[in-house]
């Protein structure tokens, strides 16, 4: 999923953060699905599922872009 982020036109990089071992993003929790938190400068604070728990990752992307990207990110699946 995270290769399929960084082709998206608009993102200049994802920078994997922390990890939950043991967390879920609940029913919609499967392996790959992504969770967008919120627009900090520079892009977009999500989270990822994986098979172990959860991944912080933070999606660098230009100026303006942070909304359309979000949306593709949101109709994205694993």
């Amino acid at each position: 999923m995270l290769q399929r982020i960084e082709a998206l036109e608009g993102v200049t990089g994802v920078i994997i953060g922390r990890s939950y071992g043991g967390k879920s993003l609940g029913r919609s929790g499967k392996t790959g699905a992504v969770k967008i938190q919120g627009k900090k400068p520079g892009g977009l604070k999500a989270v990822t599922q994986s098979a172990r728990g959860l991944q912080e990752i933070f999606i660098l992307t230009r100026a303006g872009d942070e909304e359309r990207i979000a949306t593709q990110i949101s109709h994205l699946r694993g």
